[in-house]
This record gives structure tokens, C-alpha cells and sequence, in this order.
């Protein structure tokens, strides 16, 4: 054996021992538990003597609760439900949404009062239905909505947990069950807000989704005062989802309707974002960027209504970033200037991202078209071969 035979062989003995070192301490984490090595104390680090009048208690004692309880979390007061008002209908748009939740919080309220004086109240679902394009500020309102709930006493933690089908779908049976519920209970105090929930309502045999929808459709029952699921999509995709199941029906029925924003509402709500940000837009870029947002908006469900205002403010980021990366020296003002020259860029930056998306699904309407064709021409072919040999045994 010649020294790098040698070499190679001491690495491999190596190796070899600190796999099984690492193996074995892998062996007793399992069986024992981690494990904390103690360090050995120093000389000069004698424990110090209480003294007799002593009554602080030790880090340790004020950490640990009474009992060897587990530390309680703390919770947040209710917000003030007139505060709460303000807040939505500070928003920008959404009319339509700030009227039913102002309805909503009379009807609980109202509800409230006449069970505190022994009234009869009729029974009330608070789970709602979101319907409406990308960007139109579901998830806001949701997020609002929990708190509003939690102010009015209808929920005691007003937090939110939001999935989609892969939140609460598994790949095998008896799985989504149980992932499911481990998502419920995360959002029992609070909303579960499921987004684009028609997708869990599959017609494929080996599809799970409507595990999921019984699991839901039991914790809505079993917890009933203290969960609210409100469930979000497209207007016609969530009208089949909610219709395709009596549970769901019988769940669901209170719907709140977002509309697009108008270019108008689009541009205040960049405003909102620059003024966060501590962003100017000088008049020519004002004049430019709605124009860009008008332009931008000729698909809401492409652009993404709020969403696809975000994107643009990113852009104009960028680009200004890049403008003033290339200046020697940069005053307060040019930091917060955003002008026609960054609208320009992060508007051809757009139309080159669009460009090459068309290009892609073009390509992909294309390879669909042909493995269609090629899938026609291969049915076409066993028929034509047994009709020509058919043909010439009859001939001969």
C-alpha cells in the first residue's frame, strides 16, 4: 500500500468513527433525552448564602410558576370596539365590506345585550365567506375581523391563522385528519382563515381534500363559541365550493363581497405606502405612475388590485435605488425623491417581466397543442394499419 492508499484509508477510519460517535449520541438522545454537559465549577465560585432576611426569590423561582405549572401566556385586553370602527373605515375603499362589518357589529351587540336581560336570540353563525379578486384586502379585513370579534366578547384570544389546501391536506390516508385538527386548534380562540378553499373540494378519487372539509365542518360545531372559519376565493368558484355540501351551507351564510379598486383607490393606497416610507413623488412622477397604474390595471385579476400596487412601489424602489447608486452625492431630498426617470425604469422592468411571461405561456399552449396532436395522430395510427392490412388480404 503506497501513502495515498495510506491517506485515503486513515480519512475513512476517521470518518467511519465519528459517524458512529455521532450515531450512539443520536441513540441516547432518543432513549434519555438531550443533554446538557454540566462545566465544572471554579474554585472561587462557592454558592453565596441566603441571607435570613432575604426574601427575593431566585431567577429560577420567579420563572417558574407555583406548582411546576407551565407559564400562562399573556393575553392581550379586548381593543375598543369604537376604535376598531375607525380603523375600518379608515380604510381605503372597500365600501361595500365597511358597510356589512358595521352591520355585523350592531347585530352582535344587539345579540349580546338581549342574552344579558334574558331575551330569546335567534342563533347567530359569525363564519363568513370572502369572495372577490387577488389583492382586494381579504386577508386585512380578516385579520380586522378577528380583533373586531374578540373586542365584542365573541372570541378570547381575536388572533389570526391562515392556510391554504396544503396547510390542511396530507399525501395519505388518515393524515389530513390529523393535520387539520392540529390547525384548528392553533386557531381556537381566534379565525381560521382558509384562503382559496374551493381547492380543497377535489373531485379526484385519490384526493383528501374532503377529509379536511369533515374534519372542519366537526370543529365548527364542537367549538363553536370560541372558532370562526371564514373561508376566501373567486365569487363563482366559492359558490360551487360552498354549495357542493349541505355542511357547508348550512355553515356559511354570511358572504362579504370585495370589488376591485378603482385606479383612484390604487394611487391613494400608493400614496399611503410612500408616505410610510417616507417617499415624494414629484409632479411629472405623479402624473406618470397613475398612468402606469392605469395601464398596469387591465386585468384585475393579473395585476392583483393592492397587491400589484405593492409591486409597483417595489419597483419604484429599485429603480430609484439604482438612479442614485450611480450619483457622488446623495442629499436627504434625493433619497426621498421618486421621479419620472424611476417610473420610467421600473415600468420597463414591468413590461420586460410581462413580455417574458407571455412568452412562457405561450410556449406552454404550444407544447400542450402539440403532445394533444401527437396524442391524436397515435390513437389515428393502430386503426389505419389494421384497415391497410385488412385491405390487402381481401386483395390477395
Amino acid at each position: 500500500m503506497d501513502n495515498r492508499d495510506e491517506i485515503i484509508q486513515i480519512q475513512t477510519d476517521l470518518i467511519g468513527q465519528l459517524i458512529i460517535n455521532r450515531n450512539l449520541k443520536s441513540v441516547a438522545s432518543d432513549l434519555w433525552g438531550p443533554t446538557t454537559p454540566t462545566l465544572p465549577k471554579k474554585p472561587d465560585e462557592a454558592p453565596k448564602k441566603a441571607k435570613a432576611n432575604d426574601k427575593t426569590p431566585s431567577p429560577a423561582a420567579q420563572a417558574a410558576p407555583a406548582g411546576n405549572e407551565p407559564a400562562a401566556e399573556e393575553e392581550t385586553p379586548p381593543e375598543n370596539i369604537e376604535d376598531l370602527k375607525k380603523e375600518l373605515n379608515e380604510l381605503i375603499g372597500l365600501e361595500g365590506v365597511k358597510q356589512e362589518v358595521n352591520n355585523l357589529i350592531n347585530t352582535v351587540t344587539i345579540y349580546k345585550l338581549r342574552r344579558e336581560y334574558d331575551l330569546k336570540t335567534v342563533d347567530m353563525s359569525l363564519h363568513m365567506v370572502f369572495t372577490g379578486n387577488p389583492g382586494t384586502g381579504k386577508t386585512m379585513i380578516a385579520r380586522l375581523m378577528s380583533r373586531i370579534y374578540k373586542s365584542l366578547g365573541m372570541l378570547s384570544k381575536g388572533h389570526l391563522v391562515e392556510v391554504d389546501r396544503s396547510g390542511l391536506v396530507a399525501g395519505y390516508v388518515g393524515q389530513t385528519a390529523t393535520k387539520t385538527s392540529g390547525v384548528i386548534e392553533k386557531a381556537l380562540g381566534g379565525v381560521l382563515f382558509i384562503d382559496e378553499a374551493y381547492a380543497l373540494n377535489s373531485k379526484s378519487e385519490n384526493d383528501f381534500g374532503q377529509e379536511a372539509i369533515d374534519t372542519l365542518l366537526k370543529a365548527m360545531e364542537d367549538h363553536r363559541e370560541d372558532l370562526v372559519v371564514i373561508v376566501a376565493g373567486y365569487d363563482m368558484l366559492m359558490e360551487q365550493f360552498i354549495h357542493s355540501n349541505p355542511g357547508l351551507e348550512s355553515r356559511f351564510n354570511r358572504y362579504l363581497h370585495f370589488d376591485d379598486y378603482t385606479p383612484e383607490e390604487m394611487m391613494g393606497i400608493l400614496d399611503l405606502q410612500l408616505k410610510k416610507g417616507q417617499y415624494v413623488l414629484t409632479d411629472q412622477a405623479r402624473v406618470d405612475v397613475a398612468d402606469y397604474i392605469q395601464a398596469a390595471n387591465t386585468s384585475s385579476i393579473a395585476f392583483g388590485n393592492g397587491r400589484g400596487v405593492r409591486n409597483i412601489f417595489e419597483r419604484l424602489l429599485v429603480a430609484q435605488a439604482n438612479r442614485l447608486a450611480q450619483c457622488k452625492d446623495v442629499t436627504r431630498d434625493d433619497l426621498m425623491a421618486i421621479t419620472e426617470a424611476d417610473v420610467a425604469a421600473a415600468r420597463a422592468a414591468d413590461e420586460k417581466i410581462q413580455a417574458a411571461e407571455k412568452a412562457r405561456q405561450a410556449l406552454i399552449q404550444s407544447t400542450e397543442e402539440t403532445l394533444a396532436e401527437l396524442q391524436r395522430l397515435a390513437k389515428n395510427v393502430p386503426v389505419k394499419l389494421e384497415t391497410d392490412a385488412a385491405q390487402e388480404e381481401a386483395e390477395d
